[in-house]
């Protein structure tokens, strides 16, 4: 008799459905949009690009929210509702003629993207699985790129043929009336909810008293009154900051003197690390979160600092910008996988949408401070401020990590 596949696996592929369509859609599938609306609209890519700003502040309000929720109400729920809202969301895009108009469904984005995005694997992953957290996290994750490959031609065709209207109005109905069933089918709270424990744990670890699995680590009210809290969300910042470099990679490289095609290959080696990296990290981290952490963090900043050494050199180039790619990798699987680490499964959920916030914030600084830094100075000066900030970011990790008297 064959054992039957323990459904935590369908929570996980509910995960990669939300990171795969939702955030693919929103994230990975949003640059093809710039051109044709700007240019039908008669606005400056400058401008309309801003209602991705307003997403991020708008995801960094909602997240301390969601964290709340999701201890309260149910998460099949929550996450259903959330996909409907961002289905809503683009297809509301589809129909948006002003500058106001898009930042204020570039806000209604940001609300969904607080739980789509920051909020979904990580609680849902925590909650299910015991043993093999990080590679599912990895797996998740890397949902998104795939996502990407996928719609961008998709959307991409669409455009050509109907408009950007009608590619906003069949992303939000894949959404309406592909995800969103879906997850209001398939999704469940808890395993105990029916009737199961955690993947991989032994029922020597449940609770005999509520029969339910014990969990460990410090409360949310514990945590704020502790310094490593702090020190995960400076992490956090930095981790995302660092992060947006990866915009400037193909811009230093054509300023080295390389062709469009070489830097393009640059760009391709730093997705390469990206994608690696999400999947690696997730099963490292299962074994030995300190490695990960080293991989991701010193890695970075090994990569950015090749790069500047060695900038007319292409294989340099290329090389750098692979080992980059697992610092950008680090941010969704890293961050999540230090602070499971940290502060255990307990209030997990709420004790992550805190430090998302700082990822949120990280992205919406970083990504025009940056570019504002790379004008008045050089593209080596922020690569070269990059790798410090990411080694700031390694003592951060190994002070978040180092023992502690357990709760």
């Amino acid at each position: 008799m064959k054992a039957k596949i323990h459904y935590a696996f369908v929570i996980a592929a509910c995960c990669c459905l939300m990171m795969g369509v939702n955030v693919g859609l929103t994230f990975s599938c949003a640059g093809i949009f710039y051109k044709p609306v700007t240019a039908d609209l008669g606005i400056s890519v400058g401008s309309f690009g801003l209602y991705m700003t307003f997403m991020y502040v708008a995801s960094s309000l909602m997240l301390p929210v969601a964290g709340r929720m999701l201890e309260r109400y149910s998460a099949r729920w929550l996450f259903t509702g959330a996909s409907v809202l961002n289905g809503v969301a683009l297809c509301l895009m589809g129909m948006m003629s002003t500058l106001w108009g898009f930042y204020a469904v570039g806000a209604l984005l940001g609300v969904s993207i607080a739980f789509l995005l920051y909020m979904s694997y990580p609680t849902l992953i925590n909650r299910w699985f015991h043993t093999g957290m990080g590679l599912m996290i990895g797996i998740c994750v890397a949902a998104s790129g795939l996502g990407g490959m996928i719609f961008n031609p998709i959307g991409g065709w669409i455009i050509g043929e109907w408009g950007w209207r009608m590619a906003y109005y069949v992303f939000g109905g894949i959404v309406l009336l592909g995800v969103s069933p879906l997850l209001a089918l398939l999704l469940r709270d808890r395993p105990e909810d029916v009737g199961l424990m955690k993947f991989g744990m032994d029922k020597v670890a449940v609770d005999a008293a509520g029969g339910k699995p014990a969990e460990e680590g410090i409360t949310y009210a514990e945590a704020v009154r502790m310094p490593v809290f702090y020190a995960l969300i400076v992490f956090a910042f930095i981790m995302m900051g660092c992060s947006t470099l990866n915009l400037f990679i193909p811009g230093f490289a054509e300023n080295s003197g390389f062709s469009l095609e070489q830097a393009s290959l640059a760009a391709a080696a730093s997705m390469a690390g990206v994608t690696l990296g999400k999947l690696m990290l997730g099963w490292i981290n299962d074994r030995n979160c300190t490695a990960g952490l080293l991989i991701s963090t010193i890695g970075g900043a090994v990569g950015l600092a090749a790069i500047v050494s060695a900038p007319s050199v292409l294989w340099v180039v290329l090389t750098g910008s692979f080992f980059f790619g697992w610092c950008y990798a680090g941010v969704t699987v890293q961050t999540a996988m230090l602070t499971r680490t940290v502060v255990g499964s307990r209030d997990y959920s709420r004790i992550f949408a805190t430090v998302s916030v700082a990822l949120s914030a990280g992205g919406a600084v970083a990504s025009g401070g940056w570019g504002l830094l790379a004008d008045a100075t050089s593209y080596s000066v922020i690569f070269i401020t990059g790798a410090i900030l990411l080694l700031i970011a390694t003592l951060l990790g190994l002070y978040a990590l180092r023992p502690r008297p357990k709760h």
